[in-house]
Order: structure tokens, then C-alpha cells, then sequence
């Protein structure tokens, strides 16, 4: 592809890209395809010939966007959003363009130091305190994983990295069931093991852990010769909002010694609003927090901002300093690659100081006021239709529900059933949890060009369709 060959394409690519942001309300949300019908139709192997871009377009019209599900989507209210704000997108196609491997400091010193800069902003807005500085992350996994690495390393002296983990203390790691999955994964991956994530016991509208029984399985660990570690706490949890009590948690955290990363990969961004800020009360005492921009701020995924209040800890944990990664003959630069897990890292502050400067932090607090507001104004609403059943209460814009059977034994399966024919409507998209082992079905507004009218369809479509089942 030569030069004036790539100018068209993405114009063509652009052109494409915006309007399909605008037909999207006329697209079901989720795709309607079965399970191997878009590979059916891919060639087996790559052509052996170049081929043209024409046909390849078309193709990807053809083929890939009818088996895509539309995360854009403005009644997209599954799992958490992904959003991708059209500055966002902009700000992507710059970076994609200028394809910079951003691992140190003179690889691209603007990257690096753009970086700095929002996230400061964002530490500002979110009215954490000043000692807190942070890194960009992929995701909150990564986040996660790099938290879990030094609680490791901490608690065993710095010792982990060097000598491994045979013959170390066996280390405890304390969370509730409320906590995300990347919570057991970073558990795997860093060599502490599954056994040795305890859960807290939870209690309460919020499903907090009770910090009477982290503290007693903090003591029985120690008495038992664990070297308890860490804890992760949690704001905002994936299933149904679940948000420990973080400052009980900090006080018991700091009685004992032990780290505190607090995960608050959705419900993080609510925080720029300050009337939602008593959910994380005390995360100033935080070791390390987590949060997604990409999730409900309006960053392009992926986008996680992680928060540090000791960076040395963290570089000390992960920072490998190889000849060919010096930077020589400059003094207090920062190479992010050393805060990190993978060395490669993409230009990803741009497009969080696009989005930032174009809507601005009220712009932006405006939009999540309403998906809370909106959320909330739903669950009065189906709690007020006959069979219907708000089983917990919206965290901010995330609430679960049910419908019930005729007859009670089937109410896991007629829920599943509504689930599904909601879903093959494609008028919304809902996913489902399991609440004291009952299924439920998951409802969170946080796309971020959904309107009030997107919220009437929703409660339209769940009682249109519960009442022709």
C-alpha cells in the first residue's frame, strides 16, 4: 500500500467508522449469528497472492460486522461498558498511525511524559491526595497482577524474585467472592496459589467484608505460621456492585502490616462525581488502586489507571535494567516499562487528554449523574410491575432482578429463559449473576451516548417480553 493508497483507506476507514457510530441504534446489540457461522465463511488459509483492498473491505462489511457485538451501543447494558467516546477514537487513530513503542522515557519522550501529566489530573479529579502517583496499565488485571507481585515481594523481603518461591513463608492473601476474577488469576500467575486467597465473610446492603472476620483470619493465619501479605479490597464489584468498607479495611491493613489494593476498575470513575465518594471513604490509605477510564469515563480500551502511593515498591518489584534499556546522560526520567509487566507499551495517555480536554471533568460527571439517576429511576420502576422483584438495590447504576415463575422451582430457569429472549430481541443486552445462589439478571447503564429514551426501551423490552412468556 503506497502512500495515496493508505490516505483513502482511511478516509474510507473513518468515513466508515462514523457512520456507523450513527446507525447504530438501528442494530440490534448483540450478535444474532450461531457459533461457527462467521468462520465458515473465512478462507481455510491465507492467500498466497496480495489482494485487493476493495474486496477486503467488503469483506469485512460482509462478514465481520454482522458476527460483531456492539459495544457502542447506547442500550449496550451488559457486563460493564467498554466505552470508546468518539474523541477517544480520534485520538486512537493518531497514535495507531504514529504506531510509537512507548517502553521508555526516549523511545517517546511525550508519551512518557503526557503520561505524568493526566495521570495527575486524574488523581486531582478523583480527589485522591497528593502522594499518589500511578502508571497506565492494560487492564486492571495487569494492575491487579502488579499489586499482588509486591504485596509478594514485600512480605517475603524482596526475596521472591531472586531466590523463588520454594522454601519462602507460605503467603495469605485476604478478599471477599465479590471480587473480580483477575483477583484469582493475579493469584495464580504470581506462584502465592489458589489456596491461599482467603475469603472474608460479607455482610450488609453492599456485600462488605466484615472487618471482625478479616481481622480473626489475619490472627488464625499467623498463629498457624502464614505469612499473611495483602488484602484486596473491592468497589464496585462485578456481579452486583459489591463495595467493601474500605477504611474499616485500611485500619486493619495497617494494624498488621500488610498491603491494601483496592479494586475499583468500574465504580472508579464514578469518583470524579464528589456526592459518590463515601464509597471508597479511606482510600487514601490505600497501598495501590486500580481504576478503568475505558469502562465508564469514555478512554478507548484499554485504558487502566493504576495509582500507587509508594512508587519505589513497585519499580523495585518489576524494573529490570538491561544495557540496552539505559537511558544515559539523563537524570529522574521515568521509563513506565519499569512499572509494568509487559516492556512494549502503547501511547495510551493521548487519547485520556483528548477525551479530557473535549468534554471536560463537568461533561463527563454530567453523563455519569445521569446513568446513575436513570438506573435508579428503572428499578423503582420494574419493582413496581406485578412479578418482578429487585433483588439488590442499584450501586450506583448497577442493579440485579427478577421475574418470577408460576411456579417458584422454575425461577432460575424462566429468569435464564427471559434473559435470553432479551437478548435475541436485540433491543438491549443484559447478561445474568447469581445472588445466595439464585440467578439474577444484571442491569448497569454506562454507554456513553445512552439517552433517558434508551432507559424507556430497556424497561419496555423486560416487561414486554416477561409478559409473553
Amino acid at each position: 500500500m503506497d502512500g495515496e493508497e493508505f490516505r483513502k483507506w482511511s478516509r474510507a476507514a473513518a468515513e466508515w467508522g462514523a457512520d456507523y457510530r450513527q446507525t447504530l441504534r438501528e442494530r440490534p446489540v448483540r450478535a444474532q449469528t450461531r457459533p461457527g457461522e462467521i468462520a465458515a465463511l473465512i478462507e481455510p488459509a491465507a492467500p498466497e497472492n496480495p489482494q485487493p483492498m476493495e474486496a477486503i473491505f467488503e469483506d469485512f462489511e460482509k462478514i465481520i460486522v454482522p458476527g460483531m457485538t456492539h459495544w457502542q451501543h447506547p442500550r449496550f447494558f451488559a457486563y460493564f461498558p467498554a466505552n470508546a467516546a468518539p474523541v477517544s477514537v480520534v485520538a486512537e487513530y493518531l497514535v495507531s498511525a504514529m504506531a510509537a513503542q512507548c517502553m521508555l522515557w526516549q523511545t517517546s519522550p511525550a508519551a512518557t511524559e503526557l503520561e505524568t501529566k493526566v495521570i495527575d489530573w486524574l488523581r486531582q479529579a478523583l480527589g485522591l491526595p497528593d502522594g499518589f502517583s500511578g502508571v497506565i496499565q492494560d487492564s486492571a488485571s495487569s494492575a491487579t497482577l502488579s499489586a499482588v507481585l509486591t504485596m509478594r515481594e514485600r512480605a517475603l523481603e524482596w526475596q521472591g524474585n531472586r531466590q523463588g518461591l520454594s522454601g519462602q513463608p507460605r503467603l495469605r492473601i485476604y478478599s471477599t467472592d465479590q471480587v473480580h476474577t483477575s483477583i484469582d488469576r493475579a493469584i495464580w500467575v504470581s506462584g502465592i496459589g489458589e489456596e491461599n486467597l482467603v475469603r472474608i465473610a460479607t455482610g450488609g446492603r453492599w456485600h462488605s467484608m466484615k472487618p471482625e472476620a478479616l481481622e480473626a483470619a489475619i490472627e488464625a493465619d499467623r498463629a498457624a505460621g502464614y505469612c499473611p501479605a495483602g488484602v484486596i479490597a473491592c468497589v464496585g464489584g462485578t456481579s452486583v456492585g459489591g463495595c467493601d468498607d474500605v477504611e474499616a479495611i485500611a485500619a486493619t491493613a495497617r494494624k498488621h502490616g500488610l498491603y491494601l489494593h483496592v479494586d475499583a476498575a468500574w465504580a472508579g470513575s464514578a469518583m470524579i462525581c464528589p456526592e459518590f465518594r463515601h464509597f471508597w471513604s479511606g482510600v487514601e490509605e490505600a497501598d495501590s488502586i486500580v481504576f478503568n477510564p475505558h469502562k465508564w469515563l469514555g478512554a478507548q480500551f484499554d485504558c487502566s489507571v493504576h495509582f500507587v502511593r509508594d512508587p519505589e515498591s513497585l519499580v523495585k518489584t518489576l524494573a529490570i535494567r538491561p544495557e540496552f534499556l539505559k537511558t544515559h546522560g539523563h537524570d529522574g526520567i521515568v521509563n513506565y516499562s519499569e512499572w509494568t509487566v509487559p516492556l512494549g507499551r502503547r501511547f495510551r495517555a493521548l487519547k485520556l487528554w483528548f477525551l479530557l480536554r473535549a468534554h471536560g471533568l463537568e461533561g463527563l460527571r454530567a453523563m455519569i449523574r445521569n446513568h446513575v439517576a436513570w438506573s435508579e429511576a428503572l428499578a423503582s420502576r420494574l419493582a413496581s410491575q406485578p412479578g418482578f422483584e429487585i433483588v439488590t438495590e442499584p450501586m450506583l447504576s448497577l442493579f440485579s432482578f427478577r421475574h418470577q415463575a408460576r411456579d417458584e422451582r422454575e425461577n432460575d430457569a424462566h429468569n435464564l429463559r427471559l434473559l435470553e429472549a432479551i437478548n435475541d430481541d436485540g433491543r438491549i443486552y443484559l447478561t445474568q449473576t447469581r445472588v445466595e445462589g439464585k440467578v439474577v439478571i444484571r442491569f448497569q447503564a454506562g454507554q456513553f451516548e445512552t439517552r433517558r429514551e434508551d432507559i424507556d426501551t430497556a424497561f419496555e423490552a423486560i416487561t414486554g417480553i416477561a409478559a409473553g412468556l
